[in-house]
């Protein structure tokens, strides 16, 4: 296969699992962002960097954010929301932070392909991405994959994007008025 022919994989793969996703569920999650009075966000990994990136343009779209584990991360309240962006919903250290926000009185928000998992089960939202665990056999599909956990973590780009363009749509926001919350210092 060329180059530019797994390119158009990529793509094709990745509109056949957005073909999936439950409107309810991410409506869910952005109700939960609207109402939240602060988000935390964290994954691990590759799924990690992407939440970074939602959670830099949450910040661009008004809300009060943090980055869990950044020094000027603020102690958490009820009425805070924890997302958290996890493939399995079984890493570790995830799961740790999840059990600690439910103990806090703070909401947890999952998005994940396995809902059953143990993050899953202490959320009060998940948002499913359809797509294979980066330790599930390649050979058991038969349509085209990509290797480990590459399509979950190219969705999140996407639906964190489709989030935001919601949001803007809910809220009245532009481009012109999120970047006058862009960082002016780089």
């Amino acid at each position: 296969m060329s180059f530019q022919a797994h390119t158009i994989a990529i793509l094709k793969d990745l509109e056949q699992n957005a073909l999936q996703l439950d409107n309810a569920q991410a409506m869910k999650l952005i109700s939960q962002i609207r109402n939240a009075k602060h988000i935390f966000l964290q994954g691990a990994g590759r799924s990690g960097i992407a939440i970074r990136a939602f959670a830099n343009r949450l910040v661009h779209l008004g809300f009060s954010v943090s980055v869990v584990g950044e020094i000027s991360s603020p102690h958490s309240k009820p009425g805070d929301l924890l997302i958290i962006g996890s493939g399995s919903g079984e890493t570790s250290s995830l799961k740790s932070l999840a059990h600690q926000a439910v103990e806090n009185g703070v909401e947890v928000a999952l998005i994940t392909m396995k809902s059953d998992s143990t993050i899953g089960q202490l959320a009060s939202s998940v948002l499913v991405l359809p797509g294979k665990m980066k330790t599930e056999n390649d050979r058991q599909l038969i349509h085209f994959s990509q290797p480990m956990g590459s399509a979950f973590e190219q969705l999140c780009f996407i639906v964190y994007d489709a989030i935001v363009l919601e949001l803007m749509d809910q809220l009245g926001e532009t481009s012109q008025s999120m970047f006058k919350r862009h960082a002016d210092f780089e």
